[in-house]
């Protein structure tokens, strides 16, 4: 775990920091900044954008994790990476065809009730491919176990850019409709940016040979394709949904509750960078005992890290929402507790979705995710109806928790390995704990002084207790080395 835990260390930092200048973005620029339509405006496109970015680069980016450490010569990775660029235009320049012939038709019915989104429309497409690519690139540099500086552009550099736009939207130097076009472009300088570092780390030889397994990889690739579309469904179709049954000002105070929830995932996105592709040279190397333990030191600590974070987020929510200071955004503030649950489970399942994409058994992984987004997308809609963007959050908890179960069950039946102790019932039971405890106080302070005293009171006794208990190894010799 030595690289493991060096790089998941710094990726926390840096996702951290991202986190931090996000929610400074989030909470108060674009609150109190961008006018709340266009705030819901550039959810909706970022959104869709993230749904068909997998069909647009082929899954590539997948494939390169999947099948680079396969490769035995220079000559065979070179190929395969080069490959990766290519093949991604099959699918762009049919569909761009596509789209220049029923533009119209399909704006149209993107802005059926919102007709604020037609204007905008075909921006999804762009973003889609920068992000696409972006991910390509990314992948290139992760298979070299270099995940550091593509962190820091992907969660960092997009953020500081998306800051001085607010900025600039305050000071009157660009309007609410030139602040969308300028993120686009941002999106468009930070995948060049990664392709340069990609091609610093690693620069491939100009070999036009397809790989000899490029069946296999045509295969695994539509399978991800539509996995990975349904896993963007997953994640963003509430998103894209709730402009189409609610007014767009909607998806601005989703957004706010769902940004606020995702900092308890900042563990998991962390050491994931670093993990997939180490699971994948694993499972290629049919070291089958090296994935269990991956899988195993994976879960917990992503569940202690990540439920310090759930009660830090959960035990403030309301003293935050009153620093924001906007009555109308604590419409989301059960999102924050419903979505933040989700994460949970999601921390549990340490590097089973790796174990899954890179086994002989991913197939199960595209059915899986297949199945979600459509349990998702039904749920959304029923719930979206019946209690407002509140259902959109119930709806994703659901799927969440329902299809999670089913593939720690999936993983044990096949490969007789799950994440789990009985130290993992510990973190849990430590968390609720806490949880029903401190959320009954109310110290009647402003709002910053409580959360101060409330954070220094939730760190210190969840981290005692963690230590006392000797929940993880790896924690424990952080523990022992910096305090």
């Amino acid at each position: 775990m030595g690289i493991v835990l060096k790089q998941s260390f710094t990726n926390t930092l840096i996702l951290f920091l991202g986190f931090a200048i996000g929610g400074i973005n989030v909470l108060f620029l674009y609150t109190h900044f961008l006018h709340e339509d266009y705030f819901g405006l550039i959810t909706f496109l970022l959104s869709t954008a993230n749904i068909i970015l997998p069909l647009l680069v082929f899954g590539m980016q997948h494939s390169i994790i999947k099948f680079y450490s396969s490769y035995k010569t220079k000559i065979e990775q070179d190929g395969f990476l080069i490959s990766t660029l290519i093949l991604p235009l099959v699918v762009i320049i049919p569909l761009a065809l596509i789209g220049v012939f029923f533009y119209q038709s399909i704006a149209s019915w993107l802005s059926s009730e919102n007709i604020l989104i037609k204007d905008y429309t075909y921006l999804i497409f762009i973003v889609a491919i920068f992000m696409g690519y972006f991910e390509v690139f990314y992948s290139w540099t992760k298979v070299q176990f270099n995940s550091v500086f593509g962190n820091f552009i992907k969660e960092i550099f997009t953020r500081i850019c998306t800051s001085f736009l607010l900025l600039a939207v305050y000071f009157n130097w660009i309007s609410n409709e030139q602040f969308i076009y300028a993120v686009v472009a941002v999106y468009g300088l930070r995948t060049l940016i990664m392709k340069l570092y990609a091609m610093y780390i690693y620069m491939p030889k100009l070999v036009f040979k397809l790989p000899a397994n490029l069946k296999e990889i045509f295969s695994f690739s539509i399978y991800i394709i539509i996995a990975g579309s349904a896993s963007g469904i997953l994640l963003e179709i509430d998103k894209f949904m709730i402009p189409q049954m609610e007014k767009i000002a909607e998806v601005a105070y989703y957004s706010v509750g769902i940004y606020i929830a995702s900092v308890v995932a900042i563990p998991t996105r962390a050491m994931q960078q670093i993990t997939n592709p180490i699971t994948a040279k694993e499972m290629n190397s049919n070291n089958i005992l090296i994935v269990e333990k991956l899988y195993k030191q994976s879960s917990i600590n992503l569940l202690v890290v990540g439920g310090l974070l759930f009660l830090l987020i959960n035990l403030n929510i309301t003293e935050l929402y009153e620093i924001i200071n906007k009555p109308q955004y604590t419409r989301g503030i059960w999102i924050v507790l419903i979505i933040s649950i989700a994460k949970i489970m999601d921390l549990a399942l340490g590097t089973g979705n790796a174990i899954l994409v890179n086994s002989k058994y991913y197939k199960i992984f595209f059915y899986l995710s297949l199945t979600m987004a459509l349990s998702v997308i039904v749920l959304n809609r029923w719930l979206i109806s019946l209690i407002g963007i509140n259902g959109a959050a119930l709806a994703t908890l659901i799927v969440v928790l329902v299809y999670g179960v089913i593939k720690i069950l999936f993983i044990k039946s096949k490969l007789s390995i799950q994440p789990f102790s009985r130290n993992s019932v510990k973190v849990l039971v430590v968390i609720m704990a806490i949880y029903f405890v401190i959320n009954f106080w109310n110290f009647s302070l402003n709002p910053i002084l409580s959360i101060f005293i409330k954070g220094v009171l939730i760190t210190s006794v969840y981290l005692v207790i963690i230590k006392r208990l000797n929940i993880s190894e790896d924690l424990n010799k952080l523990f022992s080395k910096y305090f």
